[in-house]
């Protein structure tokens, strides 16, 4: 890929990521991961999604279940944007995911709207037929689009504008919660976790951080797997994604890379000895920042013991001996998933924002 011109003096550049984020080559790159965290902050209001560098640079990186292409948008020899896009490798796949981000005072100038064919013809180079993104986006008073699964909605601001002028289609919402912890919060988990045990009577929790044991590794791996069949996807393309103990050990070593901490609390079928749900607890290197509960998951067959109550609430007992200082936790859940919404709303979450999931097809 060469460098092309924009609109407005512009240009893209394809970036070679440097071998180390402290590597003598990686001014570009610094500049990528600060006007990433500009555009989040300026988007969502919040600093929930900062990244540095040394953070940021694992998850740009081609793994083995994905190609990754980043580029940067410059102007006047200043990096005021980003473009990346990642190529599952799953079977059958017809599905890229792509991001183009600016900083809010170059908006409207055409800059993004004239990246986009670049974006699509990787989809294309690589036999794919669909372009999806997740986007969040300021609260607003303003006019809606109403997601079509019926649940949830997004601002029709700028960015939804600037998606729908591109033949993207609203198709989920996300709601972002945040909890705030306390002792009082510490003592209504306690509540709620002694109440949801007595259904869960077959089971027991166990926990790590990572790495996950041996002993565990293939049945962490199977549902991790399952959170891209079991979770609702709504109208969008979701590729069943292939886990095995090599893909859990190459994403905790990307963990250990980040400076991550990852708690993982899962759910032993007692009568079968499997694992049968999880949760995951998550922060960086700063132990005072805000906490994110990743992935989390019930398989559908174990489903009515309030496995997601005891779950989510275990851990977060486990979480204030383990990280006293975060005193806030964010999460992310899809609008129609009521159960998991339940549970967290009885916890003490409150909505704070909400992402949109997006999907054009190629033509």
């Amino acid at each position: 890929m060469e460098i092309v011109s924009l609109p407005a003096g512009a240009t893209l550049h394809p970036l070679v990521l440097p071998a180390r984020a402290d590597a003598a080559d990686a001014g570009e790159f610094h500049e990528l991961a600060r006007v990433r965290n500009a555009v989040y902050r300026e988007l969502t209001g919040r600093d929930e999604q900062d990244r540095s560098p040394a953070e940021l640079l694992p998850l740009l990186r081609s793994r083995t279940e994905r190609t990754t292409y980043v580029w940067t948008v410059q102007q006047g020899g200043e990096v005021v944007g980003r473009a990346v896009v990642d190529v599952p490798h799953d079977a059958g796949s017809r599905v890229v995911i792509a991001t183009i981000e600016m900083l809010p005072r170059v908006w409207g100038q055409g800059i993004g709207t004239a990246v986009l064919p670049h974006v699509e013809a990787i989809a294309r180079d690589h036999g794919r037929s669909v372009i999806q993104n997740w986007t969040e986006q300021q609260a607003s008073d303003g006019p809606r689009i109403e997601a079509p699964t019926g649940f949830g909605s997004v601002p029709r601001d700028h960015v939804a504008r600037f998606l729908q002028h591109s033949g993207f289609g609203l198709e989920q919402v996300y709601r972002v919660s945040h909890l705030a912890l306390s002792a009082r919060i510490d003592a209504h988990v306690d509540a709620l976790l002694s109440d949801a045990r007595a259904a869960s009577a077959g089971y027991r929790l166990v926990h790590w951080t990572t790495p996950t044991p041996a002993a565990r590794i293939d049945d962490y791996a199977w549902l991790k797997s399952r959170m891209s069949t079991d979770a609702p996807s709504a109208g969008l393309d979701t590729d069943e994604e292939k886990w095995d103990a090599r893909r859990v050990i190459e994403m905790e070593e990307r963990v250990a890379q980040m400076g991550q901490t990852l708690l993982v609390v899962a759910a032993e079928h007692i009568e079968t000895g499997r694992l049968s749900a999880f949760t995951e607890l998550g922060i960086g290197s700063d132990h005072t920042a805000t906490t994110h509960q990743n992935d989390t998951l019930v398989l559908k067959e174990h489903r009515g013991h309030r496995l997601g109550m005891v779950l989510k609430c275990e851990a977060l007992r486990l979480w204030r001996d383990l990280m006293p200082e975060s005193t806030r936790v964010i999460t992310y859940n899809a609008e129609e998933n009521r159960p998991m919404l339940s549970i967290n709303e009885a916890i003490g979450f409150h909505a704070i924002a909400y992402e949109g999931a997006w999907k054009k097809e190629l033509r």
